[in-house]
């Protein structure tokens, strides 16, 4: 698969997920397996506005190419902005948009899964940032739309081929859907069909290296985008290589090597946060998913979340039964889940899908991973 000017082999992109693709859990994955791995979501505003967090977050470890950066924004001129500002100062090699995010302090101001509904606004945008980037290649990212009353999926791709993006990524469901229910493949399928001059990636459901291969078998899509399906599953990205380079081969580690990988993404937090204590307490969320259908006890859990230093996790880790086989069955939803009742969005936002006029105050924040 070829975006822009570079080539992606596997065909595989790390979604960008708030407080999870940081550089150390990037730096994780890419020693798994290859692909494309993004960075936490950036808003153009803080970009543009120098904030220093934000600078932190887009801090890219060495060797890691291409440098990937997924930028939010509703202002068309601060989105070119932001995207003159990479290209010039050599801060990524890749900039993905965000029109995809479903969470209510986005949508309720006009921003993610709800701006595509604003198609000339969204012109505006993939203008603006395709015409600042340089030689860099911008994609996006999307869901179906708002609900299944306003989809907005196929006529944002076609406004993405005229504007000179260079993929999409569809999330196959609709915002009001969250994380929610089936993935809708047959939408990526009618959306590579709607765009076939670029590459079109897919996303939702994808569990294990098997359901990345169906997807591209049954849709046609050119590539993946995994999310929630590496969450304590890191070594995904290894049984992709394999997949995409015909092996049947796929890992089942015991929890001595679950452990063993848990320690590794703990060190890396430590190293990028530059503590001990915050780099395990940000390791806490990540236990869980680790562990999940193995005969861990709440007592084992408790442990290895109440822990001060990576002497003590380790500690932890090794109490932990080596030999455990790897559960059967565990391949499925992990992080958020669950429908929700309506899509918050700002008055009077469905009335017009013509209108252009930028949403305002407050629908950027000055700070990032969103």
């Amino acid at each position: 698969m070829k975006i822009g000017t570079f080539e992606v082999w596997p065909p595989v992109v790390l979604a960008p997920m708030a407080g999870i693709t940081n550089r150390g859990f990037r730096t994780l994955c890419r020693e798994q397996g290859g692909g494309v791995f993004v960075s936490e979501m950036i808003t153009s505003r803080a970009l543009v506005e120098r904030n220093p967090p934000t600078f932190q977050m887009i801090a890219f470890g060495d060797g890691e190419t291409p440098r990937s950066i997924q930028l939010y924004g509703v202002d068309p001129a601060v989105i070119g902005r932001a995207a003159r500002m990479i290209a010039e100062e050599d801060l990524a090699d890749h900039i993905d948009l965000n029109f995809g995010c479903p969470v209510p302090k986005v949508t309720r101001r006009g921003g993610g899964a709800a701006l595509p509904y604003k198609r000339n606004l969204l012109r505006a945008i993939l203008a603006e940032a395709v015409g600042n980037a340089g030689s860099l290649p911008v994609t996006m990212k999307m869901r179906k739309g708002i609900d299944d009353d306003h989809l907005t999926y196929l006529e944002a791709g076609r406004i993405a081929v005229e504007e000179g993006v260079a993929a999409v990524a569809l999330h196959a469901r609709t915002a009001k859907q969250h994380y929610g229910g089936t993935a809708d493949w047959n939408a990526i399928r009618r959306l590579k069909q709607a765009v076939p001059e670029i590459p079109v990636l897919g996303n939702g459901d994808i569990w294990s290296a098997d359901d990345a291969l169906r997807m591209v078998a049954e849709t046609g899509c050119d590539g993946v985008v995994v999310g929630r399906g590496c969450l304590g599953r890191p070594w995904l990205f290894r049984d992709l290589d394999r997949a995409f380079e015909g092996s049947a081969e796929r890992t089942r580690p015991v929890l001595g090597e679950v452990g063993a990988m848990m320690l590794r993404h703990a060190e890396l937090l430590c190293e990028v946060i530059g503590s001990e204590s915050h780099g395990l307490a940000d390791f806490r969320k990540h236990v869980g998913w680790y562990l999940k259908g193995f005969p861990a006890g709440a007592e084992s859990r408790r442990a290895l979340t109440s822990v001060a230093t990576l002497a003590e996790f380790a500690a932890r880790i090794a109490e932990l039964d080596p030999h455990q086989p790897w559960p059967d069955g565990v391949d499925g939803p992990r992080g958020k889940s669950g429908e929700r009742a309506k899509v918050l969005l700002p008055h009077g936002w469905l009335d017009d899908p013509e209108e252009m006029a930028v949403p305002g105050a407050g629908a950027e924040d000055p700070t990032s991973g969103g």
